[in-house]
């Protein structure tokens, strides 16, 4: 039997082959939250991510209570190809006194927020 492809089942191929790629999480590999005046903190977060570029890359994490709720976001502006794993910091995060630990979330585009988080101790 002779098969034929067609541009559908070329398109298909292309879609599956590529998944894994498109599917791999960036990674917290470290965290380190320094209090800097009374409820305020500095976040240092190092992520290791297979970025290939402009159409893929680590875009952003984020610092949330244990509710969910967001106190500090940093947005990555470009892609980190040849620097893995990186380290970015954002300061100033508000965390309210009494709060014993928190929880940090990476994104990266094209797929989003990562469907899990880091949590982090705090001193």
């Amino acid at each position: 039997m002779r098969y034929k492809l067609t541009m559908k089942h070329f398109s298909l191929a292309l879609v599956i082959a590529a998944g894994p790629a498109w599917a791999e999480e960036p990674v917290i590999e470290r965290v380190t939250a320094t209090r800097t005046a009374p409820e305020t903190y500095r976040f240092d977060v190092t992520i290791l991510h297979p970025e290939t570029g402009w159409d893929h890359y680590a875009d952003g994490w984020r610092v949330l209570d244990m509710d969910g709720n967001e106190l500090g976001i940093r947005v990555l502006a470009h892609p980190h190809e040849n620097e893995q794993p990186f380290t970015r910091s954002l300061g100033g995060v508000k965390i309210p006194n009494g709060t014993t630990q928190v929880q940090v979330q990476a994104r990266d585009l094209p797929a989003g927020w990562n469907t899990g988080t880091t949590i982090v101790q705090l001193r």
